[in-house]
Order: structure tokens, then sequence, then C-alpha cells
């Protein structure tokens, strides 16, 4: 069925607004309800909405792969990148060396994407609600925004603490938000996931996985019950997860990062056919000195040299008796045919299984799930008689060499495990209030209630 052409220019109206230059709590008017109703009285149209949610995460969001992405910024925050470049700008290289002020530009910016993704996941919701489309399709429609939704919120939640939450479009109540305490958004985002884990199937409405389902939903709510050490609760929807027909682990290390795995739980599409992910693009440089992001030499060392993750997913280049070390996991920077953005995948959920065993002193059951990845490494196995402790290391060590580049992990595991501090060697200005990023300056001049700013800014 062709979609009416109309209803695409009412839909990219809409969008418009949504995606408004103006900061969140300043929205623009409310959107007309009859143009709103136009929408999502047509299946087509509102499913295209929903759509537009995705390019945004693709293109503007901290689960972009390109210079917007928590893999970038929150990698060269911590210590897996390192910043060369004389062309990026003030603001990229304050987040490198630690010296983030409230005006930053960056800072301004996750933050006003991020809510910019929010509002339009608040206005398919909302639309949804009130329209006559068929009981499954606003299940469908609204189960996928609150999953994106919900990982907004909690990585918003551990890049700046607290932070407002709202679930309207509604730009009176919006321009005056409080902020909620990080205990109070995790309650929050587990009430959100639940619901929307209950709309989902665990079908994917695309072979390419390039839109959540009911599994991504579980994922996302076992990393919340990680964040409050419900390691029961954990293991469940791990083991649940692993079990699922849905998923397979991938042996082939050369297949990690393309499309087709059953591995993977979800992952963004190119903007249009045949382009390269943005991570190929922003890792990539073939000569020396390089002009972007190189990785670190700790993050390096952390791979023995027989580690296949080191031959297949990092290159040397040498020049001018100089070394660096790029991040290779996307292969394709000019023709692409084969590889998406990766957001989620199963070795997260064996690793995350891993550590809620451990936490529960069920080491002997923990081994095998971490082995599994280091078998693929081509690295030796743990040992059975290994300690708890020991254990927990390994975890967390295996996670930095698995999803280094990766949507800002190093920087979540640390924060996780109370372990940011460990980067004052190699970051010479890091201070603990470092954990937090400041509030932009420009949102608590609009919205007085965001005070007070977060310690030391």
């Amino acid at each position: 069925m062709k979609v009416n052409i109309k209803l695409l220019t009412i839909v990219a109206g809409i969008l418009c607004i949504t995606t408004s230059c103006k900061q969140f709590i300043d929205v623009d008017d409310p959107i007309d309800q009859i143009n709103a109703a136009d929408v999502y009285a047509d299946k087509n149209t509102a499913y295209a909405a929903l759509d537009q949610l995705y390019t945004e995460l693709q293109t503007n969001s901290l689960y972009s792969g390109g210079s917007s992405g928590a893999g970038v910024l929150l990698g060269s925050y911590t210590d897996d990148l390192e910043l060369y470049s004389p062309t990026l700008g003030s603001s990229t290289s304050d987040v490198y060396l630690n010296q983030l002020l409230a005006d930053n530009s960056i800072v301004r910016s996750v933050w006003a994407n991020a809510y910019k993704e929010i509002y339009m996941a608040n206005a398919l919701i909302e639309g949804v609600e009130r329209s006559s489309l068929a009981e499954q399709d606003k299940k469908q429609i609204t189960g996928e925004a609150l999953v994106i939704r919900s990982m907004i919120y909690l990585d918003l939640m551990q890049i700046y603490s607290d932070i407002p939450y709202t679930t309207t479009t509604d730009y009176v109540v919006n321009q005056k938000l409080h902020k909620t305490p990080e205990a109070g958004i995790l309650q929050l985002l587990e009430a959100d996931l639940s619901q929307a884990i209950g709309m989902l199937p665990d079908e994917y409405r695309n072979p390419d996985r390039i839109y959540v389902n009911k599994k991504v939903g579980e994922l996302v709510l076992s990393t919340i019950y990680q964040l409050q050490n419900k390691w029961t609760e954990t293991e469940q929807i791990c083991r649940s997860m692993i079990s699922t027909p849905e998923y397979s682990f991938q042996n082939d290390i050369t297949k990690v990062f393309k499309k087709g795995g059953k591995h993977i739980l979800f992952q963004l599409k190119t903007l249009y056919a045949g382009a390269p992910t943005p991570e190929a693009g922003i890792y990539y440089f073939s000569t020396v000195p390089p002009q972007n992001y190189v990785l670190s030499p700790q993050l390096v060392a952390a791979f023995s040299d027989n580690d296949l993750r080191r031959s297949h997913w990092i290159s040397k280049i040498e020049g001018n008796g100089l070394a660096f070390f790029r991040n290779d996991k996307y292969k394709n920077t000019d023709t692409n045919s084969d590889e998406y953005s990766v957001v989620y995948r199963l070795e997260s959920v064996y690793l995350m299984l891993a550590e809620s065993l451990a936490r529960q002193d069920r080491t002997g059951e923990a081994i095998p799930y971490v082995n599994k990845i280091r078998q693929r490494a081509g690295i030796p196995l743990l040992n059975d008689n290994i300690t708890k402790e020991d254990l927990l290391t390994e975890i967390s060590e295996e996670r930095r060499r698995e999803f280094f580049g990766e949507q800002g992990q190093r920087f979540f595991d640390l924060k996780r495990l109370g372990k940011l501090n460990i980067l004052k060697p190699q970051k010479s200005n890091w201070q603990d209030f470092h954990q937090r990023w400041p509030l932009p300056a420009s949102e608590m001049l609009l919205n007085t209630n965001l005070n007070p700013q977060n310690l030391n800014y």
C-alpha cells in the first residue's frame, strides 16, 4: 500500500516541531491536534513517525556511532580513546581533557538531543493513545517508544545524575520540570519497561533487528536491576534471554559486527543503503599523525598478543617512527552492505549473567559464561578454582576488551563499580566530581527548577 503523500507531509511538519532547535523545556507551541490525529489515524504514517525517532537515534543521539555518540564522547572522557585533532574544537578537547564547564556545547547538545528524542517518544505515545489504530499497532508503537525513552533516560541519569523526568509533550509542564533523584528515575523506568515488555513480542518487526523488541526492553530492565544490585532479578532475565531461540552466540570473531548475526539484539541501520556506519568513519585513519581518535595505549595493553580481538578489531598504523592504534571493529569505510551500528549484543548478556552469579557466590556457574567469550577470543580459559573477587575482576576486564568503543560502556561500568577514580594516573585533570557532568547552563537559565548545579561545577 502506498503511503498517502498528504499524511507524510503532515508527519514531516510535526517532526519539524518536535525536532526544533529550541531547548526541551522551551519547546514550540503545542502540535496542532487535528494534524496529529491525521498522522495516527493511518497505520503507515504512524509507523513513519516512529521511524523518524529511530533516524534521530542514528544521527544525533548517544547511540549514534559518530561524534555525538557515547562511544566517542565517553570513550575519550575515560581511558579508551585519545584525541589527536587540531580541528575538532575546544568543546571536544574539553571532554577528552576532563575540563567540562556548564557552558560546554557538547554538554548542552547531549542533553538537548536526548530530551528532543524523549519529546518525540512522548508525542508518539500520546498520539497513539488518542488514535483509533488497531490495538496491536497501538501496543507495538507504544512499547517501542517506551523502551527507547527508557534507554535514553537511563544513560542521561548515569551521565548527569538527577535529571527531569516527563511523559508529556505539554510545554507548560515541561518548562517548569524539577529534577528527579536517581533512585526515583530507576523506579519510574522499571515501571515503564514492565509496561513495554507486556506490549511487545519476542519477534522482531524487521529481520535486520533495527527496531527494539521485548527482549531489548528486558535487557534495559536487567541493566537497571544490575545498578541496584538486584542480582536474582538480573540472573532471571539474562537466563531467559540466552535460552530464547531468537538468539545464539556468535563463535566467529570476524562476524561479530556483521548485521546478520543472531547474537545482535538491536542495531541502527545506516542512513541510506550502502553508506558506511558512523563508527567506520569516526575511527578511521591511515596516516600518521592521526587527525581524530585513536585507541589509548592502556586499552591496547589490556589485550594479550594472542587475543583475536586485538588482531581483528585493532589495527596498528605506523609512520615517521610513530605508531598509533585504530578501532577497527567496523571494516567498511567506503561501500557497505553488511554492517549496521550495533547497540546491544548477546555478549553483554553473557557477562551480565556471569557477574550476577558471581555476586551470589556461585562462581562455578558463572565461569562458563565468561569462558564462552574468552574461547572465541582465543585466550586461555579461566581456572575452575578462581576466587570470587578475581572472577569479578576478570569479568570487568573482559567487558573492557569486548566493548571498547561501544556505547560508552567503559564509563558506565567504572561508574557502576565505583572505580572511575582509577582514571587519575592516565587522566591528569581527573577529579572525583567528574563522575557527573555539569547540567547545561543554558537549560538552568531557562528553568531555575533545575537548580542546584551538580557539585563543583
